[in-house]
Order: structure tokens, then sequence, then C-alpha cells
């Protein structure tokens, strides 16, 4: 019983895009932890991923590596008949993968090449993978989406991202109603400014320093703090939870401050 409480993923399997590194490697880990077999999706840094993977079966579960790129179809078709041949099931999705930051842009600066390189991730990678896990999960089986708070608040120089994130935000409520009736869970989890992450990283230190002292919380949110928040909608204490969006911010978007 205690290791039930302790390893409430024991024998599942779990799949996190973009999974070597940020956010997403920190869901890995910490669905490790909790026992599931967790499969790292990468596109660039193998050894990144691999490293991550040592870290996983350092807990005493399975776990592999599988690139490909999130803006490709085709790939993320090959990518799950590899995972089906590796478990034959998938309990677990997170949608972590992101495109975008690196090329910060507002919106009356944004070029077609940019919207696409941030809808073809952002979107559609979390779309297809959806359309190809649900073939794989059996009732109990939940699907997360990482989302912004840009979606439905200015931030400078990130409009192709918060435009696809909006509609990631729409594409959850579609999936989570469809799926619903199968048994499969899919929410949200949005996170405010994590440190580390590419969003820190593109800030001005004035402005970076100006959200930590209007944010409630009086700091940045760690990736590990949103990897707690996905595990547990993703659980059986969130069994009910169906079609939300979870706000991990340290209270910033109650003050009302850009």
């Amino acid at each position: 019983m205690a290791e039930m409480r302790e390893r409430p993923f024991a024998g599942k399997v779990a799949l996190v895009t973009g999974g070597s590194r940020g956010i997403g490697r920190a869901c890995v880990l910490r669905f490790a932890k909790l026992g599931a077999n967790v499969v790292v999706n990468y596109s660039r840094s193998a050894e990144d991923a691999e490293a991550t993977v040592r870290e996983v079966e350092a807990m005493g579960v399975r776990g592999i590596a599988l690139r490909a790129d999130m803006g490709d179809r085709d790939a993320i078709i090959a990518l799950f008949a590899q995972l089906r041949d590796e478990f034959g099931r998938l309990d677990v999705l997170v949608n972590s993968a992101a495109r975008g930051l690196e090329r910060p842009r507002g919106a009356l600066d944004s070029l077609p090449r940019h919207l696409k390189h941030s809808m073809d991730v952002n979107l559609f990678g979390p779309w297809f993978c959806a359309q190809e896990a649900a073939r794989l999960m059996e009732k109990g089986s939940a699907i997360v989406n990482l989302q912004s708070p840009g979606a439905e608040r200015y931030l400078p120089k990130y409009a192709p991202v918060a435009i696809s994130k909006g509609a990631l935000a729409s594409l959850t409520t579609y999936l989570a109603v469809e799926l619903a009736p199968r048994g499969v869970r899919v929410n949200g989890v949005s996170a405010g400014l994590v440190d580390g992450s590419d969003g820190v990283r593109m800030l001005a230190d004035d402005l970076l320093e100006r959200y930590r002292q209007v944010t409630p919380a009086g700091r940045l949110v760690t990736p590990g703090e949103v990897a707690n928040a996905v595990a547990y909608l993703c659980g059986e204490e969130a069994s009910m939870i169906v079609g939300q969006v979870l706000l991990v911010d340290g209270g910033y978007s109650l003050v009302g401050l850009v």
C-alpha cells in the first residue's frame, strides 16, 4: 500500500514531448519518480535526451529516448509506431514541446514563416500527438497540454507563440469533450515565467526584476512546480477534472500587471 501511494504510476507509460530539457525534462523526472516508464521525445540534442533517460533508469523504471520533430506529422506517426512496438500502450501524454521563443516577434513584425514555425509545433504537434495517443489509451489515461498566460494577455515580442498557444487552449477544450466519454481526460497547465526557460532569457533584466517584485509569491516558477501540476492532473485525484487549465504563476495574474 505504501508503495502504491509513493509510486501511483507504477506500470504505466508516459510520453513527454520536448522531454530532454526545461519543463519537459522536469515532467519526465516527476513521472519516473512516481513509478512510470517514460518516453523522452526530443528533436535536437540526443545527448541531453540520453542523459535524461539515464536519470530515469536510476529511479528503477524504464526510459527510452525517441527523436521526432513535433512540426512533422510523419515523424509523429513514426514515433507512436515505435512507442507501440516498445510498450503496446500509453497512459499519459504531456505536450510540452514548443517553438517560437528563439525568434521573438510582435504582431506587426511577424512574417508568415514565423507564424508557421510556431503553429506547426505548438498547435499541430499536440493535435496530431493526441490523435495518435488516443489509439493507445484506455480508460483512466490523461493528456496535458502546456499552455501559456500569454494567450490571454499581452506579452512583449510574443505574438506568434501566444497566438499558437491560444489555439492550443481551444484544442484542449475540443479534445476534452471528445475524449471524456472514452475515459481519457484532457487538461492544460499554464505557467508564469519559469526559471531558466527561454521566455526568461529573452526578457530584459529590469522587466524580469519587476515581474519578481509584483508577483505575490515573490519569485519565478520552477520547472518542478509545473511538473507537479501536470502529474496531479494525470492522477486519480483529478479524475473529474476535464477540460480545465491549471494556472501556476505564484499569483502574478491576480495583480493585473504586464
